[in-house]
């Protein structure tokens, strides 16, 4: 699976490279990062690997965020190695030798190491084996960094230690801006978890009139700030989200979010859940079932 959305992300970013520029492939290279990291660190070690055993399981259970960011980051890894270039040659040649022919991890290993990676030692500066058959990350991954964020993440200190948020400059950000700000996460929070106050929420959700947001990335980022602070007021747009939203990239972390909050967040689960199970796809159910239970 990686073969097909590994390079899909991969493209993606170098066309929004070339429409915008480096500082926006850049943010959408590192809040992918980010999303990696968080599924990852929900997943058995042998689920982060890109060639995974599916034997016996459902092939839509390898459609996560693995098959999708590792796969784009394996490939940014070698083009920053060998040479953007060089690569480029490689690919280019790689679909015309491939066109129309099945494509299997073993034949794209086959295809890079006689066309590309000819040498002993950029077999070992690639190190194709780890990032394909290991799990994690391998030693070679450099993590993307935006510039672009500085300012976005000083706008969240700020936030968070206490100053306004009429003085967050959202009107004139970008949606991958105003992602990383609400991604932004405290790196000392109190004792549960937590780093904002009610009256800080209140204050956010008002003055970015987060009730109205109509871009699905943007709720989702809200809503697990909200779920996390036990946030009362926002549970109508939280089961508004999950019941009209059946993204499993959506819906699979707020339900885990919830039931991480037992006594006030269970009971919201397993009640939206009921609601709006049937409207998602087998494999987004059977992934909240494991975390909620199946509705009776």
């Amino acid at each position: 699976m990686w073969l097909n959305e590994g390079f899909t992300v991969y493209f993606e970013n170098r066309i929004m490279e070339a429409l915008y520029g480096q500082d926006r492939a850049l943010m959408l290279q590192s809040l992918g990062w980010g999303e990696l990291q968080d599924e990852m660190a929900g997943l058995p070690p042998a689920d982060t690997r890109l060639k995974l055993d599916l034997a016996g399981r459902d092939p839509d259970e390898g459609l996560t965020t693995v098959a999708y960011e590792k796969g784009a980051s394996f490939l940014h890894t070698i083009e920053r190695i060998v040479g953007r270039e060089r690569f480029d040659a490689w690919l280019k040649g790689y679909f015309e030798r491939n066109a129309f022919r099945p494509m299997t991890t073993e034949l794209f290993l086959e295809d890079i190491r006689t066309h590309l990676v000819t040498t002993r030692a950029l077999e070992d500066q690639l190190m194709m084996d780890a990032w394909i058959y290991q799990p994690g990350m391998p030693s070679n991954w450099q993590p993307p960094v935006s510039n672009a964020f500085v300012p976005v993440d000083a706008a969240a200190r700020a936030f968070a230690a206490g100053g306004p948020a009429s003085a967050i400059p959202w009107a004139s950000w970008s949606t991958q801006e105003r992602q990383r700000f609400l991604a932004w996460r405290q790196p000392v929070a109190s004792a549960n978890g937590r780093w904002l106050t009610p009256a800080q929420l209140a204050d956010l959700e008002s003055t970015l009139n987060l009730k109205a947001e109509g871009n699905a990335e943007i709720v989702f980022a809200w809503l697990q700030i909200a779920v996390k602070h036990r946030y009362q007021p926002a549970v109508p747009t939280l089961e508004h989200f999950l019941t009209t939203q059946g993204r499993r990239k959506f819906v699979l972390p707020l339900f885990t979010s919830l039931w991480a909050e037992g006594d006030w967040g269970r009971p919201i689960a397993t009640r939206v859940y009921a609601q709006a199970r049937a409207g998602y796809h087998p494999v987004t159910t059977g992934s909240v079932d494991a975390v909620v239970g199946r509705p009776n």
